[in-house]
């Protein structure tokens, strides 16, 4: 101010922010972290490779110091330090980052595990074969150039990239207020497509997607599901899920164990290995015994031993869950479209690299008319020289200097001053007829090459069938076999992937506690064994179900009033063995006068199969299981029952089995049950047996295998008879006898079909249990008493049976 050649201008901070902030985020966005749709470099790349093709270090070169190209990067085009500018040019060398690799690297240039590549000065490099088909014809004025930082030399602006290196290579970069993060992709299948669109303009974007299956990344790996590519290949944003490539080993012990071979894209795996060595030591991943790396030369190998119990599925699926070893890799196709950034879809990447590739073309061939041109012109001129050589050869004699020389030639022969200078400076040695000969030839080919490229510019057709033939070529120079697998079916966890499945007893009171525990819990023992304490109850409770099922299960609770419920096996807490469980209503909805009569473990809802009901007044009811699998909370109807009646129980059947209920004063009934067709879920159902007096049906089963009937009595008595006495009637009978119904026996308390390799759970209203093998009770007539199966004190009776299946 004192000098008075300083001047303040009075400015709004918020404006002057404002824009000064657009300034730097453009300068962001187009010259420094988005990548050119043409040839989807960013500004750093492409001066690398220029740099490269100026120095020479083609790749069929020797390679030069990695220093020395840096330097020569910084020093003629990128005025900023060579550390930033080694990192971009050491991953276009990385085949684990790039799946076409621009440069080929020579020395340490990092690994997978995330190791830092040798300083510039150790290593060396040239560019890649790929590479140069990005350069390709640079030299023909294909694409346009501008003053470096120092206007010392002039730089491209965009290479002429034959290979569609936005697409085969992706890209990733942060920008201000965006970022991209594009995938790659197999050349062969990006060739594909380009030919698709070239043949075929106004090709749907969908059709598309039938030749590009999905990104193809270096690394490998699996991708699963294909709504994430449509979504990034139709709108250009999508998220992906990647795994690994992982396959379960059985060692010679017995054991065994999970192979890795490839990882997902962009994943470090010396931090993959540490965060699984962590998950195991926390106990968040249970069953691994040793993890180790032996990876080699040869390929990826990681390798997790299980522990012997361990279920390698189980494990595998947790490492998914918890580690890298599954990644969303979330596509945003963004790059620069004349000066400023845009999404594309995989249609409009394409067309952006054929409009490129036209006009690189159209352009080579208007620099390769006029080179063919000049040529056809001096050619001329020495085609007139050599029809008047001694002529032209007296004029030269007589003229006192070149100048004077060549305008008398220009005088009197018609020619250009091109012609005169090449007249003049035509060496004696194309006097000879075979040089006066090849001059012919030459003319000739020139005059049908002028032709030809003529023939070009004016044909919009065949520029693009040089598209089409230019990347035809470059497939079947460089094209190669996928490497990442898709995997049509999605890949979202449901909470029993995480789970270890397992057989478990599970155990209801008629108090309503429900528990779970392993079958391993309990030990086998001997007929007439005193068993062992299974749950501890008030004496007022006793155990009233009792079943074997899996942890990946699901259970359809049935209540008496005949609705049913929804539980996983999972979500049922395990509980010690003389734990009396948790209260059932704190997991399903029931009313209080309600209570569960029948659960039936279900895989999976089908329409293959039924739920086949009986009632305590003798109703059977058969319905599609597939009606049962979306219950509500608070529970469905399951069958309409009348007044007084209850229902005992619901069993899961084919639609072709026998059907036999069992009556408490010692009868049963056996009917086929196509006797019975389907109905809805509301519906009552029909008459399965015929009651007598104070009668009640009090079990039924469904005849799956060629074995016998066990029948049990309350007193702990129990036989099996051949399924084969007890004939089939037509449903509604009164049945036959299956035990006597005497004071040592007492009322039939379960019916069930079992064979020698069963194993039987008996249960008491006391809670006493015991397990034994079916083979030790007697196959006898069905007029007959029965055996003792197990020993019960003064005033306990037996409450519930269930059957282990050998294998289960």
């Amino acid at each position: 101010m004192a000098l008075g050649r300083e001047r303040v201008l009075p400015r709004y901070i918020e404006d002057e922010m404002k824009s000064s902030y657009i300034d730097y985020s453009m300068s962001v966005i187009v010259s420094r972290a988005l990548p050119d749709a043409r040839d989807g470099l960013k500004p750093v790349q492409r001066r690398i490779l220029v740099a490269m093709r100026d120095l020479g270090v083609h790749h069929d070169k020797p390679h030069r110091k990695s220093a020395k190209i840096t330097g020569d990067v910084t020093g003629n085009y990128h005025p900023h330090g060579t550390v930033a500018v080694y990192e971009a040019m050491v991953r276009m060398a990385q085949d684990f980052s790039v799946r076409y690799p621009l440069i080929d690297g020579q020395g340490n240039f990092g690994s997978i595990d995330g190791d830092s590549p040798a300083a510039e000065r150790y290593t060396e490099a040239r560019l890649s074969a790929p590479a140069e088909e990005m350069l390709s014809d640079i030299e023909k004025n294909t694409v346009n150039f501008r003053p470096n930082y120092d206007e010392s030399r002039e730089e491209p602006i965009v290479l002429p990239a034959l290979l569609p290196n936005l697409l085969v290579n992706g890209c990733s970069g942060i920008a201000v207020g965006m970022a991209t993060n594009i995938p790659p992709h197999n050349l062969g299948e990006i060739v594909d497509a380009v030919v698709k669109v070239v043949d075929d303009a106004d090709v749907a974007p969908e059709e598309l997607l039938k030749v590009v299956k999905g990104p193809d990344f270096p690394t490998g790996g699996v991708i699963y599901g294909r709504a994430g590519i449509r979504d990034c290949y139709l709108t250009g944003k999508g998220l992906m899920k990647v795994r690994a490539k992982a396959s379960i080993e059985t060692q010679e012990s017995g054991k065994e164990s999970i192979i890795v071979e490839e990882i997902p894209f962009q994943v470090n795996k010396s931090s993959l290995l540490e965060k699984i060595a962590d998950l195991v030591k926390e106990g968040k991943i249970d069953g691994v015994s040793d993890l180790r790396d032996e990876s080699d030369r040869e390929g990826m190998r990681i390798v997790v031993d299980l522990k012997k119990d361990a279920q390698a599925r189980v494990v595998l699926n947790q490492l998914f869950h918890h580690t890298q070893l599954e990644t969303t890799f979330g596509a945003s196709m963004l790059a620069i479209v004349k000066e400023r950034p845009r999404i594309l879809t995989l249609k409009e990447a394409i067309e952006q690299y054929i409009e490129h590739r036209k006009e690189v073309i159209e352009r080579r061939t208007k620099f390769d008319l006029d080179e063919a041109e000049k040529r056809a012109h001096i050619l001329e001129g020495l085609r007139i020289a050599l029809n008047h050589i001694d002529a032209i050869i007296a004029l030269i004699k007589k003229a006192k200097d070149t100048e004077t020389a060549k305008a008398e030639l220009m005088a009197k022969f018609k020619l250009s001053d091109i012609q005169a200078q090449a007249i003049l400076d035509m060496r004696l040695a194309r006097l000879t007829g075979l040089e006066r000969k090849k001059i012919e030839e030459e003319y000739l080919e020139l005059i049908k090459l002028i032709a030809r490229l003529k023939g070009i510019l004016e044909s919009a057709r065949k520029i693009r069938e040089i598209v089409r033939i230019e990347a035809l070529e470059l497939k079947k120079k460089y094209g190669d076999e996928r490497r990442t697998e898709i995997v049509s079916e999605g890949v979202e966890f449901e909470v029993e992937d995480l789970i270890a499945e397992e057989d478990m007893v599970v155990t209801i009171s008629r108090a309503g506690y429900i528990k779970r525990l392993p079958v391993t819990t309990y030990r086998k023992q001997h007929r007439g064994g005193k068993g062992v304490t299974g749950a501890s109850m008030k004496e007022e409770d006793f155990i009233e179900h009792l079943f074997i099922t899996s942890t990946h299960s699901y259970l359809l609770f049935f209540t008496t009033k005949g609705r049913c419920h929804w539980l996983k096996v999972h979500e049922i807490p395990q509980a010690g063995r003389v734990a009396k469980g948790k209260p059932i209503v704190n997991l399903i909805e029931v009313d209080k006068d309600e209570r569960t009569t029948a659960v039936v473990p279900v895989k999976e809802f089908d329409e293959q199969h039924y739920l086949i009901m009986a009632t305590r007044r003798g109703t059977i009811k058969k319905t599609n299981l597939s009606a049962y699998g979306n219950p509500r909370r608070a529970g469905i109807n399951a069958i309409h029952l009348d007044e007084g009646d209850e229902l005992i129980d619901a069993q899961l059947t084919d639609g072709n089995q026998d059907v036999v209920l069992a009556k408490k004063q010692g009868k049963a009934v056996r009917f086929n049950e196509r006797d019975v067709r389907p109905m809805g879920r509301s519906a009552r159902g029909v008459r399965g047996a015929t009651l007598e007096g104070q009668d009640e049906v009090v079990g039924m089963v469904s005849v799956r295998r060629d074995g016998t009937l066990l029948v049990v009595t309350q007193n702990g008595y129990g036989k099996r008879s051949p399924l084969d006495d007890y004939r089939v009637t037509r449903r509604g009978g009164k049945g036959i006898i299956t035990v006597r119904n005497t004071p040592r026996n007492g009322p039939v308390v379960a019916l069930l079909e079992v064979v020698d390799d069963d194993e039987l759970m008996i249960m008491t209203i006391r809670g006493q249990i015991i397990r034994l093998p079916v083979k030790g009770v007697s196959v006898m007539g069905r007029n007959t008493q029965g055996v003792r199966l197990i020993t019960l004190d003064e005033g306990d009776k037996v409450a519930g049976v269930a059957r282990v299946i050998a294998g289960e």
